[in-house]
């Protein structure tokens, strides 16, 4: 486990997706949300932009894997399972259909952006990874252990990141990435800049679509301006799909499209199911589409990620791959909560 160090200066919903009905609340004041252009962006030399032939095979199952070359994770803040029926987001809906998916995943405890994202992409509990604040604190340096991204650079795959919140940065050393670009706007922006990067190629990519949390808080879940701001969520994940088809990287590329959170009222963070309850989509090579039974955990999205690229998973991790959506035995205990 890697020590801490210090910055230089500077959520049960288990709804069909046709029955579901949206809470009642009173609606705040609305407020703006910014939309100023790119904070800051890292950029070190490129890597290795797609999967080497594995030298070990460390996956829990003697079945080959599926050809998968690169992974790409997208992460929609706050969007709730119930929500993508409701907006529609048909993009996503498409993706669900052609791939595995589940609508009761749960995310950790609190159920906030920063500990939730660094889970997904950590593989564990925040007690271990250690990131328990959701502010932007440099001075608090990153998660502690082994990230997906540690995995992935190391292996010589490129990294990136492109994210909407500053606060992101803190989930795994800027050494683990090649590109790490914050991108203060909405979500199709976000995308778009994202886009551009694929071409150059890439092993592992993480793309952070912030707008739905946003909304959520200003107007509240499942509101209409949040419902509109989904809809645009959707339109960036096609933005996203787009990008690798004219690459011509689409089909050797396993997509995982799911959330941090949910959220209730204005807020999230509690033990409520509406705030701990996550969509989790994964489509590509060797997915059998289907509604998974498996009792999946935010902490699994790092775990799947790793197993389908060939990489070893680190023992403190607390996910597990989710062998059901490639049509495998999964002999892995999943209890719920996965971090209590």
């Amino acid at each position: 486990m890697k020590k801490l160090r210090l910055l230089p200066p500077f959520i049960l919903l288990a709804a069909a997706l046709t029955a579901c009905l949206p809470l009642s609340f009173s609606l705040p004041t609305p407020t703006t949300v910014s939309s100023a252009t790119a904070a800051f962006t890292e950029t070190l030399p490129p890597t290795q932009t797609s999967m080497p032939e594995p030298t070990s095979t460390p996956a829990p199952t003697a079945t080959a894997r599926p050809n998968v070359a690169r992974v790409l994770i997208v992460s929609v803040d706050g969007m709730r399972p119930d929500a993508i029926a409701l907006a529609p987001m048909p993009v996503l809906q498409s993706l669900m259909q052609t791939g595995a998916y589940s609508l009761t995943a749960q995310t950790i405890f609190p159920s906030t952006t920063l500990p939730a994202h660094t889970s997904m992409l950590d593989g564990m509990c925040p007690s271990k990874h250690g990131i328990t604040w959701d502010t932007y604190e440099p001075d608090k340096g990153y998660a502690l252990g082994t990230s997906l991204f540690d995995l992935a650079h190391a292996s010589g795959l490129r990294t990136i990141m492109v994210v909407g919140k500053d606060k992101l940065r803190q989930i795994t050393d800027p050494a683990s990435t090649d590109v790490f670009q914050y991108v203060n706007d909405p979500d199709t922006v976000v995308a778009q800049r994202a886009a551009t990067l694929i071409p150059q190629g890439f092993g592992l990519f993480f793309v952070h679509l912030p707008s739905p949390d946003l909304e959520g808080h200003a107007y509240g879940w499942l509101s209409s301006q949040q419902l509109s701001a989904l809809r645009h969520s959707d339109d960036a994940i096609q933005t996203l799909l787009t990008a690798l088809d004219q690459a011509g990287l689409r089909q050797s590329t396993l997509i995982i499209v799911t959330a941090d959170h949910g959220g209730h009222d204005t807020t999230h963070g509690t033990w409520q199911p509406e705030d701990m309850t996550i969509p989790w989509i994964i489509n590509g090579p060797g997915i059998q589409p289907k509604q998974l039974a498996s009792a999946i955990n935010t902490t699994d999205t790092a775990a799947t990620a790793a197993w389908a690229l060939g990489l070893s998973q680190p023992t403190e991790w607390s996910g597990h791959p989710v062998l059901e959506a490639f049509g495998l035995n999964d002999p892995a205990e999943r209890p719920q909560p996965r971090c209590p």
